[in-house]
């Protein structure tokens, strides 16, 4: 009897060492997956943000492009009026105010 309980007690060791040492595994392979996926996620993050900053500095370039344009534009109108107030005067004839904003930017150049 006493060596049917040691036969009993030595299974039940077996068994769970085998469960231990599966379950030590399973974590050590999910650990070395992770850190082999790692490199590959950084790539894919970094390619993202590449292509997310491609994105934005041709979308600012446009933005300064039509900036550049619509300055370029305000001064030609400005100095359009500006010769049109002078024919006026010179013909006698007085202009209206011009507004707030126009006046500002007449007196500042912004």
């Amino acid at each position: 009897m006493n060596q049917a309980w040691l036969t009993v007690a030595g299974t039940c060791l077996t068994v769970a060492g085998v469960i231990v040492t599966a379950w030590l595994t399973y974590r050590g392979s999910r650990t070395a997956a992770s850190i082999q996926a790692e490199p590959n996620q950084r790539a894919a993050d970094l390619a993202a943000f590449k292509e997310i900053r491609d994105d934005m500095q041709k979308e600012l370039d446009e933005t300064k492009a039509e900036l550049r344009s619509l300055r370029s534009l305000v001064r030609s109108f400005a100095g359009y009026v500006g010769e049109l107030t002078s024919q006026m005067r010179l013909h006698r004839i007085e202009p209206p105010a011009p507004p707030d904003r126009v006046a500002e930017y007449n007196r500042t150049g912004v």
